[in-house]
């Protein structure tokens, strides 16, 4: 019986071996399966990342055929052919490299502004028409513009004082045309550009200023931007369209009379005072708006003669202001006419030499002033 049991034991030992043997095995060769997977994904990955980086030092070494256009981010110049380019008033670095890439000047916005912002006279470039070469470096393009040598406008300018009559000349003189050519563009452009409130008169409405004459422009061109020029300045200083032809002859009389910038609020404050009747009539007995009603200048001596003839502009026989401005006022005189000093001032005489005017509240003040004016001119002499 002991031996029966025996040998049974020792058949079901040898059995559990093998099948352990058997999983042994089998967990061995699937180790190896997956060892192989992976050096076989490895050694593809490595194949792949020698490939791609040989493209990248064989591909430099293709033909030039099969490679990108570089992006042309500057012209190497000098240029070639010739096109005119407007830089409007006002314009920044980056406004004109738009206006120089869109007619071929320079090839890109960024070359030009680079070359703006390392060129110390770059500052000085004047708005109107240029004349440049196409496919120009930004560096020159820059360089010619800001030396002045490639503008192509006439400058106009028209100092602070000037009348209409004495504008008109100027403009013809710059277009080279005849001065009646000028007036009657002025008589149109009247009629049919300048603000109601201007009663069809030019005078005190051609902005003192210095313009860019393009060589295509017309006297009418000239006179509506002078006109234009008139209207953004009141418009900055918010004056209403109502009153600006109001505002413009105090103004042009402020103008005419002084002779030094700090005294023009003074003048302001006298003919304001004088209109509400601090000299008893009304009156504001300016020689300067005398002198214009005669067609004289302010310069030329005013006898009494002069004095007594009854035009519209003479405010020392009429009340109030006269029926237009005298001259083109500057924007300090206009400023002055709109915030005048405060006080009672009334009257002032000017010492022609010094250009000091001696300013004050009453007529016997006043006469006291002259007296030590005509004393220093007398002395003088």
């Amino acid at each position: 019986m002991t031996d029966l049991f025996n040998q049974g034991s020792g058949s079901a030992d040898d059995a559990r071996e093998q099948r352990t043997a058997e999983r042994r095995r089998r967990a061995r060769k699937h180790a190896q399966r997956r060892r192989n997977i992976i050096s076989f994904v490895v050694m593809v990955v490595a194949l792949a990342l020698l490939v791609g980086g040989g493209w990248v030092l064989v591909r430099p070494l293709l033909s030039s055929d099969e490679q990108p256009t570089a992006e042309v981010t500057d012209y190497p110049g000098p240029g070639s052919g010739e096109v005119e380019v407007v830089i409007e008033e006002g314009s920044s670095g980056s406004d004109m490299a738009t206006a120089l890439v869109e007619a071929d000047v320079v090839a890109t916005r960024t070359a030009f502004i680079s070359a703006f912002n390392a060129n110390p006279d770059a500052a000085g470039i004047q708005p109107g028409t240029h004349v440049l070469m196409q496919e120009m470096s930004a560096d020159d393009a820059v360089a010619l513009m800001a030396d002045g040598t490639t503008l192509a406008d006439t400058r106009l300018t028209i100092p602070e004082q000037w009348r209409a009559s004495q504008i008109y000349e100027r403009i013809a003189q710059r277009l080279e045309v005849d001065v009646s050519e000028v007036e009657s563009a002025a008589d149109d452009v009247a009629a049919d550009y300048l603000p109601d409130v201007a009663g069809d008169e030019m005078e005190g409405w051609l902005a003192a200023s210095t313009y860019n004459v393009h060589p295509d422009d017309t006297a009418t061109d000239v006179l509506q931007a002078m006109i234009d020029r008139t209207v953004e300045m009141l418009d900055s200083l918010e004056v209403p369209p109502e009153q600006r032809e109001e505002v413009l002859i105090k103004a042009s009389i402020v103008e005419a009379e002084v002779i030094l910038d700090d005294e023009r609020a003074n003048v302001a404050l006298v003919i304001e005072n004088r209109l509400e009747g601090c000299s008893g009539d009304g009156r504001l007995g300016m020689d300067s708006t005398v002198a214009y009603g005669l067609g004289i200048t302010l310069g030329e001596a005013l006898t009494q003669e002069r004095l007594r003839e009854d035009t519209a502009y003479n405010t020392r026989l009429n009340p109030g202001l006269p029926p237009g401005p005298i001259n083109s006022p500057s924007q300090q005189s206009i400023e002055a006419v709109l915030e005048p000093a405060e006080g009672q001032l009334c009257y002032f005489v000017s010492d022609l030499e010094t250009g000091e005017s001696l300013f004050a509240e009453t007529l016997e003040e006043h006469n006291e002033n002259r007296a030590i004016i005509n004393e220093r001119t007398s002395g003088d002499g």
